[in-house]
């Protein structure tokens, strides 16, 4: 019997609690409507706008317009007006997806203590928009603008002002640098180049670059790719934004490692072409240089770069400090023993364990054609091997070993008729190469090896 009491008691209570519940729903559908709502709550012109200023995440930053925008912590941080233009721009139309009037909590929709507090100032109006919580379901923002709603609203502002102080520095910028005309190093090197299309100094159409007062040709696909690494370098991390001259020896800036300055042409905006140079200076802390003598293989220390004479210095990678070192002019030359193109070889004269052989090339529209003895052969294995002899190492050594194999190169060129390459066993592992009767570098034996090889194919049969 108890039993039953205490269950019609537990009933009672439930139809209670229900109607108490129920009373409260209809109340607060009385009290906060909820409405569809495409209407357009603010309309705030960014250029209007004087002081901008919000807390977020414990953060507090504020700016103000004086021509330029200002940080006013500190007037010398150099601000990103673009930026400021986009933390202004969701204002400027602010639309909302539903409205709720007639709010009495506003604790419910995260807006008693508000996630984001957003100031700003016009010369006529002050403005405060505060943003609450998030509603995962309905995948918007509650906000308030003080007006006594809350609006729910699809573009988060809080997508833009979650910044940090980094984010709106107005960083240092490399040009594209489209049209180079000169790059001078400094430093860890001190050496020019210059840029010159059809060029007599080589038998390499491609052939651009040329190292200053010595006419020696360089890569262009290696000094492009250098200059990508400048051009792409990301100026993002700052470490100073205001260094002073006494400062620049904590960065090893005061004598940097490395300077480089770039001379280019470039279009201006009514298409006019301009001059323009840009220069960029690397370096290591004292503390960085110890760090990077003691760090193992692959360990990545970082170092320092300035652009011009910017106050501002950023920290970069390790990988980008030594591809940004690494400018010498074996760095930077050709790789490959012969450089031109094979195209232009009409006949290649081989010396080769006391013989000589003459192989004659047919250029046509996409092959090339060898013969020998006047009879049509399969080149491919011996043009592969010829193309494929790469420095190991440059040097100026003279020969140590007898003499593997040489080879006469016949060009269509009026500038390098011939180009001949003589390869001498220097020890098990390498063959030293000399070209036209200079050393230039060490090449791997096992790549001569692969060249004689395809040369006694043909001419052995």
């Amino acid at each position: 019997m108890k039993r039953y009491k205490k269950l019609g008691v537990l009933l009672v209570v439930l139809v209670v609690a229900s109607a108490v519940t129920l009373g409260v729903i209809k109340y607060q559908e009385k009290k906060e409507e909820i409405q569809n709502s495409d209407e357009v709550i603010l309309e705030i012109s960014p250029d209007a706008v004087q002081t901008l200023s919000w807390t977020y995440d414990s953060n507090t930053f504020s700016f103000h317009r004086d021509g330029d925008w200002v940080y006013d912590q500190d007037e010398a941080f150099p601000v990103d007006g673009q930026k400021m233009e986009t933390l202004l721009e969701p204002f400027s139309s602010f639309g909302v997806s539903f409205v709720i009037e007639n709010v009495e909590d506003y604790a419910q929709y995260g807006l008693e203590e508000p996630v984001c507090t957003i100031d700003l100032t016009t010369d006529q109006d002050s403005y405060q928009i505060t943003l609450g919580s998030y509603s995962t379901m309905d995948e918007k923002r509650y906000v308030s603008i003080g007006d006594g709603n809350v609006y729910l609203v699809s573009n988060d502002p809080l997508e833009e002002y979650d910044a940090v102080l980094s984010d709106l520095i107005q960083n240092d910028k490399m040009p594209g640098m489209d049209d180079v005309t000169s790059i001078q190093f400094s430093g860890a090197q001190n050496y020019g180049i210059y840029y010159q299309e059809n060029s007599a100094h080589t038998y390499c159409a491609d052939d651009v670059y040329f190292v200053q007062g010595q006419d020696l040709p360089l890569s262009t696909t290696r000094t492009e790719g250098y200059l990508n690494t400048m051009r792409f370098l990301s100026l993002t991390n700052y470490v100073n934004y205001k260094v002073t001259e006494e400062e620049l020896a904590d960065y090893g800036l005061d004598n940097p490692d490395l300077t480089v300055t770039v001379a280019y042409t470039q279009e201006d905006p009514e298409g006019n072409e301009t001059d323009g140079t840009v220069t960029l200076s690397v370096g290591r802390s004292q503390e960085q240089k110890e760090q990077a003598q003691k760090a193992e293989e692959g360990t990545d220390v970082s170092a320092y770069v300035r652009i011009g004479d910017s106050s501002i210095i950023y920290e970069i990678t390790g990988t980008d400090y030594e591809s940004l070192l690494a400018a010498s002019y074996d760095d930077l030359r050709h790789q490959e023993v012969f450089s031109g193109d094979m195209t232009q070889v009409y006949q290649v004269d081989v010396a080769l364990d006391g013989e000589t052989y003459t192989l004659t090339a047919t250029q046509g529209d996409e092959n090339t054609t060898w013969s020998y003895g006047g009879e049509e052969v399969d080149g491919t294995d011996f043009q592969n091997a010829l193309t494929a002899l790469t420095a190991s190492r440059f040097t100026d050594q003279a020969p140590e070993g007898g003499e593997e194999v040489s080879l006469t190169l016949y060009l269509d060129n009026e500038n390098f008729p011939t180009v001949k390459m003589t390869l001498y066993r220097q020890d098990g592992t390498y063959c030293l190469a000399q070209v036209d009767g200079e050393s230039v570098c060490l090449v791997e034996r096992s790549a001569v090896v692969n060249l004689t090889e395809a040369i006694n194919a043909i001419v052995l049969g």
